[in-house]
């Protein structure tokens, strides 16, 4: 199912997973330093003109870390009445801040009009967007909000297996975690559980 999700809402969720488990019982954030973002970037090419060239400023991750809040403020909404993720829980964002966030940064790129000439046909004006700092900003934030507003919104959820901080897209009706070894996780956690009280 990954692979049929729209460019948008890879975008949205992968930028969401920037935050995840470090395997060690804590919560590791990959977009730390600039050095990270440069490799999600190069990692995500379409989500700049040039993804080879491109290097992360201070100023450049501090805004692609705003949106993620947003992001997360707003998949933590999305899930409800389910519990959001750990991850987020004591430190979410009211959802009209997270919206005017997300907002804000999508209205970053400005659109340019550009004049296309064909030999034989009239010339025509079209509007494309500027390249420019906030470039960036600008699609990962309507990557987010063309997701929060489409159909696959309401398969969001937040992954409850112990140590996880995930959001994933439910696949199945049976789906409860983001993948296997979450679940497998749940279950070992909740064998100890049973055999910690009958003790």
């Amino acid at each position: 199912m990954q692979d049929s999700l729209s460019r948008d809402a890879r975008l949205a969720l992968d930028l969401a997973l920037t935050i995840r488990h470090d395997g060690h019982g804590g919560v590791a954030d990959d977009l730390v330093g600039p050095a990270g973002l440069t490799a999600w970037v190069h990692a995500h090419p379409d989500t700049v003109a040039d993804p080879a060239g491109f290097v992360a400023e201070d100023t450049a991750l501090a805004a692609v870390r705003d949106v993620r809040a947003a992001v997360r403020a707003l998949f933590a909404h999305a899930v409800r009445p389910d519990e959001p993720s750990p991850a987020d829980a004591a430190r979410l964002m009211p959802v009209h801040q997270a919206v005017e966030r997300l907002n804000a940064a999508a209205a970053r790129t400005p659109t340019v009009p550009v004049l296309h000439w064909s030999d034989g046909a009239e010339p025509e004006e079209h509007r494309q967007a500027a390249q420019g700092p906030g470039e960036l900003t600008a699609v990962l934030a309507q990557a987010a909000i063309a997701f929060l507003a489409g159909p696959d919104r309401q398969r969001l959820r937040a992954c409850h297996a112990p140590r996880c901080v995930r959001y994933f897209l439910k696949e199945h009706p049976r789906q409860e975690w983001c993948k296997p070894s979450c679940g497998n996780r749940a279950r070992v956690a909740r064998h100890h559980e049973r055999h910690k009280r009958a003790a």
